[in-house]
């Protein structure tokens, strides 16, 4: 038998147990759903039916209330000339 033979068998057999055992442990844990228990919830401190009420929070500051600031004003640029190379500048007269 050569090295192929286990090649194949390692990855046709072997490697499939994991997988088995795995799908085995899913179906174990989700074949008989929990049984819930029986007592007096978990103890624990018992909640107030009737939760206090948040004090008044101050009036938002900032982008949400204020009015928007004006715009800067707009400052036009003068246009660049074109640049021309040193030995095709004609003559200003």
């Amino acid at each position: 038998m050569g090295g192929g033979f286990w090649a194949v068998f390692w990855l046709a057999v072997v490697l499939k147990i994991p997988i088995a055992m795995l799908l085995w442990i899913v179906w174990w844990a989700i074949k008989d759903p929990p049984v819930p228990e029986l007592g007096d919830g978990g103890g624990g401190l018992p909640r107030d039916p009737h939760p206090h009420d948040r004090p008044p929070q101050p009036p938002r500051r900032g982008p949400h209330s204020d009015r928007l600031p004006a715009p800067p004003a707009r400052v036009r640029t003068a246009r660049r000339r074109p640049r021309v190379p040193q030995g095709h500048r004609q003559a200003v007269r």
